[in-house]
């Protein structure tokens, strides 16, 4: 069974349009998407809620007359107050698929998706959370914001609100349990720590001990990542492991091209795309 897992488009048609192509093309069964799904500049509130409503419906539902499953969840850029329009829409077909915190069984492989992220210096923190209770927070770049359907909420006192939230490590815990983790695929935005996967342009590096430690004690077939898109430029690194686990994250291009990874479930085989974007297939 082929996959095509590409993440971080943030609303780019032509991207979008492309992997569906190449999805066709290459005969898969499935395109996983692991977050930062919608547009991050202008309006958010009115472009996130167009996109999620109107590209996102025809898009699946083009997915639909394709025979081709989608499955993904809104990442960490994408507004928490469109969920449920995500999910709305992701319910008018069989073939698109919310991953968010929850499994999806694709033929003898089940994947199970997470979007929360470790928390960041950036002001939205709608699916932000400490990494474990003892994490220390980064320098901010202003007060914590949340989404509302009327604007956003500012949140003066960011560190103790997050306090009362749980845990990456705890949101790990309540994930639904894998029948079989040589079969599992966790789709999880955030990267794990220490394998070369979270290296920003700065050269820190900010992955998650507690992902990594997750995987090392469940030990799934595959877990797939985003978050960084510069990391693979930055590190060399877009493939790795974790113990038996294969960790995969392909990065994202800027406008001028996509990144992507096509994945053989069966054979364990995997090669990483980076292509020029054909930028008249963003009218279709």
């Amino acid at each position: 069974m082929k996959i095509i897992y590409v993440t971080d488009i943030h609303g780019d048609r032509a991207k979008y349009w492309h992997v569906f192509e190449a999805a066709k093309e290459k005969d898969v069964q499935a395109v996983v998407n692991g977050g930062d799904m919608l547009p991050k500049e202008g309006d958010l509130h009115l472009e996130q809620k167009e996109f999620v409503e109107g590209f996102l419906d025809k898009y699946f539902a083009e997915y639909q007359k394709a025979n081709i499953h989608h499955l993904g969840y809104l990442g960490n850029d994408d507004l928490k107050i469109y969920d449920a329009d995500f999910d709305r829409v992701c319910s008018k077909y069989s073939r698109a698929v919310n991953l968010a915190q929850t499994r999806f069984t694709l033929g003898s492989f089940e994947l199970i998706g997470m979007n929360w992220v470790v928390d960041y210096p950036f002001q939205l923190k709608d699916r932000c959370r400490k990494d474990k209770k003892d994490y220390v927070f980064q320098r901010q770049f202003g007060p914590g914001l949340l989404s509302r359907e009327n604007g956003f909420e500012e949140i003066t006192n960011w560190f103790t609100y997050a306090g009362a939230l749980p845990t990456i490590q705890e949101e790990l815990g309540s994930l639904p349990k894998p029948k079989n983790p040589g079969q599992t695929i966790y789709v999880i935005h955030m990267p794990p720590a220490r394998i070369g996967l979270d290296m920003c342009q700065s050269g820190e590096t900010v992955g998650s001990e507690s992902i990594h430690e997750f995987i090392k004690k469940i030990q799934p077939r595959l877990t797939l990542h985003g978050h960084i898109h510069e990391s693979p430029s930055c590190s060399g690194v877009w493939k790795a492991k974790i113990g038996k686990t294969v960790c995969i994250q392909p990065g994202q291009m800027r406008s001028n091209g996509l990144s992507y990874v096509l994945i053989d479930l069966d054979k364990m085989t995997m090669e990483r795309f980076e292509v020029p974007l054909a930028r008249g297939l963003a009218d279709r």
